[in-house]
């Protein structure tokens, strides 16, 4: 076939201990999943049904325990970190029973939903999307997958973020208000999960403003932490 423009890029992510790379098709977040996230956000955190908003591809750029650069990006005054779990989708589905949702999860990693928080609370108070705000080119670096195949599905496990060695977020996965595979059961209602698909499932209180020059190192037990600096 000729295409009448170039083709996009495909983006990928490492899997540890593997020569093989993941493919990225979706990116779906997760809004609001911590409590004490909703309520700094002046939210009420009681259990309502949970929503999603959607990155693209090229938000997602490949980080490390190996320090990455990530730009900081136009028209916003107030960048933010967000420390999240990732999941890899292996298995598409819709419809998911919850107790079947694990089986279509490939894999775990770190990841951050860095975001123009100005941009997003000024469309929040008007009614309006996020994309601004949220879906922008490397706003989710994301560390190396975890097959569950090898480390299975983890229940408890610490989440943590440092900027330039001073804590700022630290909760546990435990405190999903949706769990992985409620997150996966109920998103397969409204959209056939495909492989490739990437969910962030939500962060934790903590979250604040970097600038040109801080380095965030983010952690999740069992995971490869990232270490992701913003360029000067």
């Amino acid at each position: 076939m000729k295409y009448a423009v170039p083709v996009a890029p495909i983006y990928t992510l490492a899997i540890a201990g593997s020569d093989e790379a993941f493919p990225v098709n979706r990116v779906y977040c997760v809004g609001r999943n911590y409590a004490a996230h909703a309520r700094e956000m002046g939210k009420d955190p009681e259990r309502e049904a949970p929503f999603f908003f959607m990155k693209p591809a090229c938000a997602v750029v490949q980080a490390s325990e190996t320090p990455i650069e990530i730009p900081y990006p136009p028209m916003t005054a107030n960048f933010h970190h967000e420390i999240e779990l990732v999941v890899t989708i292996g298995k598409g589905g819709k419809d998911i029973p919850l107790e079947q949702a694990l089986t279509h999860v490939h894999g775990y990693a770190v990841g951050l939903d860095m975001t123009r928080r100005d941009l997003q609370l000024d469309a929040r108070d008007k009614g309006r999307p996020w994309e601004f705000g949220k879906s922008f080119t490397q706003s989710a670096p994301i560390g190396p997958i975890h097959t569950a195949a090898k480390i299975g599905h983890p229940a408890s496990a610490t989440i943590s973020l440092t900027v330039n060695g001073q804590h700022r977020q630290s909760s546990d996965i435990t405190k999903l208000i949706w769990s992985v595979a409620e997150s996966i059961a109920y998103l397969s209602r409204y959209e056939t999960l495909e492989p490739g698909d990437v969910i962030m499932t939500g962060t934790p209180e903590g979250v604040g403003a970097v600038v040109a020059g801080d380095v965030m190192h983010g952690h999740i037990d069992g995971l490869t932490d990232i270490i992701v600096r913003v360029a000067k």
